[in-house]
């Protein structure tokens, strides 16, 4: 079986060309669909139900997909209960069903892994002072982390020393920010939150009482929907500029990301475009024949990640609409497929962290 160690090793991680990655990928998503099909009786008989046949695949592009909705209805694991180290749920709300991501040390040590190579491809190695838009109440479980508290603490560990923006009434602790800003001056600053907290609880709050922050040697990363900012008419290139115009930050970089392929995110470059690395791609498909749509042709996500180990998420179909931009040739110089996700299917649950937060402000 090709190790995941074989994606970690490669020196950049959005090094691969078109031919490179497909070579790579279809080795290991075969061995991670014949793991999962050996050691997860329903995932088997899925495989089955639809006649899969290994002997007929060329591409991982011919491989099956789970409708992303199957965590939220089946407990899917590839493990015995006694290794499973941790459990992730997505966000949901009052009612909402939940997906259920079972990880054993392994898959979640690698999707660490990953994520860091991702990330500090934009940041940076070193390790930065940072600021974390949420309250500290919400990683409270550690056992079994939502999907917004496994964010936080995914991207804490580019924190060298972290504060909380927001108390646990999500109000803005501005003399806290001020003081941290204030001792780490000279520093290059790394925030993290979900876009529409960033918007309600830390944008609103500074501009609604005229208050500006010094953030010019930020750096925001952000992730979650867009669905309540698309309704008050927010683009991502609106919520940039109000971002710059009260606390200076030029570098900002939205991500497309989910608990069920956590590791796996989708960064965006400083052309605007989100990026699938050496760990990971994407498929656009017509909703009609589920067949790959061409560049520029708006289709249903499908993510594929070489990470999952311990439940059978390397294949998904998602509940998002989205567009393939280009592949190998994006201004920024990164290989690999660049896209725009373009939100919701209509009549999909809201699912993402900052969409079901967002809910609940009518």
């Amino acid at each position: 079986m090709l190790s995941f160690e074989e994606f970690l090793n490669l020196e950049q991680p959005y090094g691969l060309n078109k031919l490179e990655k497909n070579k790579l990928l279809t080795q290991r998503l075969l061995d991670l669909t014949r793991l999962h099909k050996d050691n997860c009786l329903e995932y088997a008989r899925m495989l089955e139900s639809v006649n899969f046949d290994f002997n007929k695949v060329n591409s991982y592009k011919d491989l099956p997909f789970l409708p992303v909705r199957l965590f939220k209805e089946l407990n899917l694991k590839s493990v015995a209960d006694e290794n499973i180290f941790k459990t992730m749920t997505s966000s949901g709300t009052t009612g909402q069903a939940v997906s259920k991501i079972f990880l054993d040390k392994l898959t979640a040590s690698n999707q660490q892994k990953a994520l860091v190579k991702i990330v500090s491809s934009f940041t940076g190695s070193g390790r930065m002072p940072m600021i974390i838009i949420d309250c500290p109440s919400v990683i409270k479980n550690r056992l079994m982390f939502s999907a917004r508290g496994a964010g936080i603490l995914g991207f804490a560990i580019f924190g060298a020393k972290s504060i909380y923006a927001l108390d646990d009434e999500m109000n803005l602790n501005l003399e806290a920010i001020r003081e941290f800003l204030d001792k780490f001056r000279d520093k290059k600053i790394l925030l993290f939150g979900f876009t529409f907290m960033i918007w309600q609880h830390f944008y609103k709050a500074l501009k609604n009482n005229n208050l500006k922050l010094d953030l010019s040697n930020g750096i925001l990363i952000h992730g979650g929907g867009w669905k309540k900012l698309l309704n008050e008419a927010v683009s991502p290139e609106e919520f940039n500029k109000r971002l710059e115009d009260v606390c200076g930050i030029k570098s900002v970089h939205n991500y497309y990301g989910m608990v069920e392929q956590t590791g796996s995110v989708y960064m965006e470059c400083e052309c605007g475009h989100l990026h699938a690395s050496n760990f990971s791609d994407i498929i656009i498909r017509r909703a009609f024949d589920f067949k790959e749509c061409a560049i520029g042709e708006k289709g249903i996500i499908q993510v594929l990640s070489s990470i999952p180990e311990s439940y059978p998420g390397h294949s998904l179909l998602t509940e998002d609409e989205g567009i393939l931009l280009g592949e190998d040739d994006c201004p920024c110089g990164r290989m690999g497929k660049y896209f725009k996700v373009l939100g919701r299917m209509q009549k999909a649950e809201i699912r993402g962290c900052s969409d079901t937060y967002a809910a609940s402000f009518k």
